[in-house]
Parts: C-alpha cells; sequence; structure tokens
C-alpha cells in the first residue's frame, strides 16, 4: 500500500480530496481519509485509530474505487481493496489482515470544495481468522483540492 501511495503522490494529476470517515464500524468511529484521482477512478486510503477500555488499535485500509457520475453533481462508486491492523490488549499485540470491498454514493458541492459521501465496507479477515463483517454505513467529508 505505501508504494501505491508513493506512485499516487509522483503521478501528474493534483485531484484530491481529505478529511474523515465517520461511522465505519468495526470499532473504528473515525478515520482520517485521502483520495487521489487516476484517470476516471481513483485511490482511498483510510487510517483509523480507536482506544476502548484496555485497548487500542488502528487499521490502515486502501480501496481502488471505480466511480461512475450520476446527474445534479452526484456519483457512485465500488472498489476492492485490502486492510491492515493492529490491536494490542492484555499487554499483548494483535495483527489483523482482511480483503476489503467499498460501495457507496456522493455529492460533489459545485460552489465550494466539499465532497459528502455515505458507503459501506464489507470486509474478509484472513488473519488472525477467517471472519467477515460487514461494516457500518459512514458518512465521509472531505475537502478538494
Amino acid at each position: 500500500m505505501i508504494a501505491v501511495m508513493g506512485l499516487a503522490f509522483a503521478s501528474q494529476a493534483q485531484d484530491n480530496n481529505i478529511g474523515v470517515r465517520l461511522g465505519g464500524g468495526q470499532g473504528y468511529n473515525a478515520e482520517l481519509s485521502w483520495q487521489h484521482v487516476i484517470d476516471d477512478n481513483r485511490m482511498e486510503f483510510d487510517l483509523g485509530w480507536a482506544n476502548y477500555n484496555d485497548a487500542s488499535s488502528f487499521s490502515l485500509t486502501g480501496i481502488y474505487q471505480f466511480v461512475f457520475d450520476l446527474p445534479y453533481n452526484f456519483a457512485w462508486f465500488i472498489g476492492p481493496g485490502a486492510n491492515v491492523g493492529m490491536t494490542s490488549f492484555d499487554e499483548r499485540a494483535h495483527f489483523a489482515l482482511a480483503l476489503a470491498g467499498q460501495v457507496g454514493v456522493e455529492y460533489d458541492f459545485a460552489a465550494i470544495p466539499l465532497q459528502l459521501s455515505l458507503d459501506i465496507r464489507p470486509r474478509l479477515y484472513i488473519v488472525p481468522s477467517t471472519d467477515f463483517h460487514w461494516g457500518d454505513i459512514a458518512l465521509g467529508i472531505r475537502y478538494r483540492f
């Protein structure tokens, strides 16, 4: 994922969105979110963190999104990706690896550089054990630059 992020930064296009993704579930109620446009599609990277009870965790998700325009500044998107994470509790660290997908709809304001989105991101965990989570609907709020 780091190599893909580096390639995205090095590309000629300067279409980026940065902001937050709220309420995605699975323990991460807030994620920092960055999107980089590649031709008509884009890469999205989200960094989530959580502290609860005696545990803390972080998660990095990368999704390649196919974006399809709709009328009135709306678009919908769908794409595959991956997720890595680490949770620490009971004085031990637990690594997680998952395949992820994402589908959603977004609205780009014409008068101001703001994007709002609603999406869902199901995950199929591979490590530490096989487990499927649907995720929850998340609200994305991003600044376009």
